[in-house]
């Protein structure tokens, strides 16, 4: 197992090579000058020169690219330019909710979707089974900002159970938590469902029937796991959709998390923060990757990952 994660850990060097040198070139095709933006309107050529020179904008692609990579190596993602502040501290100011907001969005995607999938599963081609698919149909084609909307009209403002916008409670957790899980729960569920379809047809299934064993512990017991394997895959990529999703979840909510954070910087013109936080979710969301192998390569050690 252990030489398993360090040759996934080599794997990913190249991934996280690629994902900077895209994230990089991306920024470098958005228009405008940051030397003239943090110099200001009606600054003179040789100010905006020096500020350019200073950011290292006047050396070629190659050169930038390489300087940025030995930076990020040594964990300097650049300083904002709106701010004055290192980026990953911007970005370690706001992790813990934009992880806290995935973390209870995730629970209720793996808690909500295995349940529906399992239950569906176990009353095949039934009513109850038509009308789980059915609801999870509607929930994988909901969008996660209008839904989140939804809620805050009918649970905020018209009952008043819960804040329209903000973060510090429980309470504050409770509506984007749902909005953002709900999706994950319906593709969950269909997964799921699918999943235990195919194990329950297995021979060694029909060998525990036959023996006569309780149905209840032929599901949880003897099917729940392998029928997990590819829910795992699935959960894992979730989790890292789920950290770009809270991009809109936390305008929509008014959170100050990481997602918030890119809209700002992005509607600032911060190059370096916009390039910083999403090399940053890029880089979770690789480890997440990892993560879910491990995970994989446990429920199974006969799957092969190489």
């Amino acid at each position: 197992m252990i030489i398993f994660i360090l040759r996934r850990f080599i794997q990913i060097i190249p991934v996280l090579l690629g994902v900077s040198l895209v994230v990089f070139l991306i920024m470098q095709m958005v228009p405008g000058d940051p030397a003239l933006l943090i110099a200001g309107e009606g600054a003179s050529d040789e100010k905006i020169n020096s500020i350019r020179s200073e950011l290292g904008l006047d050396r070629s692609v190659i050169v930038q690219y390489v300087d940025y990579v030995g930076k990020i190596v040594q964990g300097d993602l650049g300083i904002s330019l709106r701010t004055g502040r290192p980026v990953l501290e911007e970005i370690l100011v706001r992790l813990p909710i934009t992880i806290e907001l995935a973390f209870w969005s995730i629970l209720i995607t793996i808690i909500l979707g295995i349940f529906i999938g399992i239950t569906a599963a176990n009353k095949q081609n039934s009513f109850i089974d038509l009308g789980l698919m059915i609801i999870a149909l509607i929930g994988v084609s909901l969008p996660s900002f209008w839904l989140g909307l939804l809620l805050i009209i009918y649970f905020s403002v018209g009952f008043g159970w819960f804040p329209v916008a903000g973060w510090g409670t429980f309470k504050h957790v409770v509506l984007p938590s749902i909005a953002l899980g709900i999706g994950g729960a319906a593709i969950v569920a269909r997964m799921t469902r699918s999943s235990m379809l195919d194990v329950l047809n297995q021979d060694y299934i029909r060998t525990a029937k036959a023996k006569g064993v309780k149905r209840s512990i032929i599901i949880y017991k003897h099917a729940l796991k392998n029928a997990l394997i590819p829910v795992v895959t699935v959960v894992g990529l979730q989790f890292g959709a789920l950290l770009g999703g809270t991009v809109l979840i936390e305008s929509v909510f008014a959170i100050n998390g990481v997602g918030r954070l890119i809209i700002d910087a992005i509607r600032s013109r911060d190059i370096p923060l916009v390039q910083g936080t999403i090399l940053f979710v890029s880089v979770i969301f690789v480890l997440v990757n990892l993560v879910v192998d491990i995970s994989y390569r446990m429920l199974n050690k006969k799957v092969d990952l190489n």
